[in-house]
């Protein structure tokens, strides 16, 4: 029997491995948590030299991509509100990537639609059929080899060019690295 996650466990296992990561190895781990969020009736101009010195703080934390997507995961930050700092990034900014992440995975959506996104659905389809397929029926033993070796050319050409689809789709979506 196959042992898988849903898509909803991931995100769970994620998020702990992602506090875990910061909680372990922030920059700001030991300091106090308050300054990185700007108080009630606090003056800009103070509110301005704590949150320099909180970015300067993230900005040499070795786990800084981490506490981003935390602070992405929460929904933190608001374009209109410069009210903390987290993961290297005021509200806005991090308002702004939310935004960007947003766009980018919609655009990605709607490519899955067009043409080329059906043809990739079409291969995937074809390469599952291929693969459970049961080559040993054919009589004699010479046959069923040949069947076999069939197969599996059959199976290393559709996933290669659902490789080389999802390689160039990639690409022009800008998801080159992970994300």
């Amino acid at each position: 029997m196959r042992n898988s996650m849903t898509s909803e466990q991931a995100r769970r296992s994620r998020r702990a491995d992602l506090q875990a990561a910061v909680d372990a190895a922030g920059a700001c781990v030991g300091t106090d948590p308050a300054a990185y969020f700007r108080e009630d009736h606090e003056q800009q101009v103070v509110w301005q030299a704590r949150r320099a010195e909180a970015l300067r703080v993230c900005s040499a934390c070795p786990v800084r991509a981490a506490c981003e997507e935390l602070a992405l995961r929460d929904g933190d930050g608001r374009a209109a509100e410069d009210d903390m700092v987290r993961g290297g990034l005021t509200g806005p900014e991090l308002a702004a990537v939310r935004t960007h992440h947003a766009e980018r995975l919609a655009a990605a959506i709607d490519a899955d639609r067009d043409a080329e996104g059906q043809r990739l659905d079409a291969l995937i389809v074809q390469l599952q059929r291929t693969a459970v397929k049961n080559p040993d029926k054919a009589s004699g033993h010479r046959t069923a080899s040949r069947a076999q070796a069939a197969q599996n050319s059959e199976v290393r050409l559709l996933a290669d060019q659902i490789r080389q689809i999802r390689t160039a789709r990639r690409a022009r979506a800008g998801w080159e690295a992970a994300a």
